[in-house]
């Protein structure tokens, strides 16, 4: 059998990875969109590098779009197999395709007024609500911890990864004439001891892996708890300032864990009396997912569960569904926290109220995890000056801060706790994906240290022979 790497290689998004069996069937890890490339970033979202049509089964880790983005292109482009996940993917991944959809709508729609007006030819969106909702019957369900069978020569396991919701390490058990290769993808890795979700679940041994590295060769900062930290940017931006605190936020996710911080401020009667505005119907309907598959929460939250109904809701908590409400926020001169979409900075709400609030220095704008370095998001927090922002450059007055610690991926520590169940003798191959390429070859090397001896850093496109 082979395995291809047609995205998530040396760069961290668009996650898929093709597994080719020698009987032909073709199994499809993630199908997801690459984000925050400049404008590398549409040309590798047009083309596959593989037929659509000849997939005959997608495995989804979990429902970020940077793994599940291109779903609905896959399909519109001829794929017609089944797509396993875990049941809170399935949930999360329809709203998130909707979004997503519509974002691309409203994105194109709004860059093609600029273009007409220079007489340039329209940009075309990738997908639309229709081919969307096409992927959503092709969706089936299978539990954490149950090997399946998916056809006669395939079995597949998910496990907890502690990611988001519904998040999983993808097992595959495949035989071929009569020998049995196992093989694991990570999706991504979840910290353990996360605020919210469970730690991420032992597997069995594999042959093969295929590792995240987002967070490869850093580990994340452990002076303050991160509601102490983003309590001091309230209190510094909102009370000190009298400005307004912007927040980037991926909806699943990290827009939860900044709930569950402020309705512990509010619960310990620290929280600054000024409003909280989630602009993000998807971070609402997210909210409503998480909610509903208390299954994966740690410990903690269902022992707080049992005094607090909801740890994801305090007074003062306002979500905006509307245009009309979101446009509204821009004449409020109060201070007031600002959490929307998405976490990059690169598409979405978000970008109108950076636009609206970067050049005032009574405003923050705080990212609250990884940003690909090209993104909006990255280029902040690598104290761009000069921003460019829909065709137009905006001046940085606001001042920019940082909470890297609230990475909803791993550290370095965290991927090598979650590869401790594995014997590196019997790993034939060790793939690592999901990274920035740096980061991703001084993840090599410390893993060859810890006595993985066939650690491999794919090049995109690159296909590989799993004896």
């Amino acid at each position: 059998m082979k395995i291809a790497f047609h995205g998530a290689a040396r760069t961290v998004t668009g996650s898929k990875h093709l597994l080719t069996l020698k009987s032909g069937k073709k199994i499809l890890f993630d199908c997801g969109m690459f984000q925050g490339l400049g404008d590398k970033t549409d040309e590798l979202n047009l083309q596959f590098g593989f037929d659509a049509s000849s997939i005959d089964f997608l495995l989804l880790s979990h429902a970020h779009i940077d793994h599940s983005g291109l779903i609905p292109k896959l399909v519109k482009d001829g794929f017609k197999g089944k797509i396993f996940c875990t049941p809170a993917t399935k949930d999360l991944t329809e709203i998130l395709l909707e979004d997503s959809a519509q974002i691309q709508r409203d994105d194109t729609k709004f860059i093609n007024k600029r273009r007409a007006k220079q007489g340039l030819p329209p940009f075309e969106p990738l997908y639309d609500l229709e081919n969307a909702k096409d992927v959503f019957p092709l969706m089936q369900t299978i539990e954490y911890g149950r090997w399946v069978s998916f056809f006669d020569e395939a079995q597949v396991m998910f496990t907890d990864a502690g990611h988001i919701i519904g998040s999983a390490a993808v097992h595959v058990k495949i035989k071929e004439e009569g020998k049995e290769t196992a093989i694991t993808f990570s999706g991504d890795v979840g910290r353990y001891n996360d605020v919210i979700l469970r730690s991420p679940d032992v597997f069995p041994q594999a042959d093969y892996i295929f590792i995240e590295s987002t967070y490869g060769n850093s580990l994340h900062e452990k002076i303050l708890s991160p509601a102490d930290v983003l309590h001091d940017w309230i209190i510094k931006t909102c009370v000190n300032k009298k400005g307004k605190l912007v927040i980037p936020s991926f909806s699943v996710g990290r827009t939860q864990e900044l709930l569950y911080f402020l309705n512990q401020m509010f619960n310990q009667g620290r929280l600054p009396k000024v409003p909280v505005y989630v602009d993000s119907p998807l971070s609402f309907e997210a909210t409503q997912v998480v909610k509903s598959h208390p299954e994966n929460f740690n410990k903690v939250i269902k022992k707080l569960l049992e005094t607090d109904n909801d740890p994801f809701d305090f007074p003062g908590l306002n979500f905006t569904k509307s245009v009309d409400e979101s446009k509204a926020i821009n004449d409020m001169h109060q201070p007031m926290i600002i959490i929307s979409a998405s976490g990059m900075a690169d598409a979405g709400r978000i970008k109108h109220h950076i636009a609206n609030n970067i050049n005032d220095h009574k405003n923050t704008i705080l990212l609250v995890g990884y940003c690909e370095p090209h993104s909006l998001g990255g280029r902040l927090m690598n104290g761009s000056k000069e921003v460019k922002i829909y065709g137009e450059f905006y001046k940085v007055i606001a001042e920019v801060g940082s909470m890297r610690s609230m990475s909803a991926h791993g550290d370095y520590d965290d991927l090598c706790q979650f590869l401790a169940c594995q014997n590196p003798a019997l790993i034939k191959k060790l793939f690592i994906v999901h990274g920035e390429e740096e980061v991703q070859l001084d993840f090599q090397k410390r893993l060859e240290k810890k006595n993985f001896k066939d650690v491999i850093v794919p090049h995109l496109h690159e296909e590989f022979n799993l004896d």
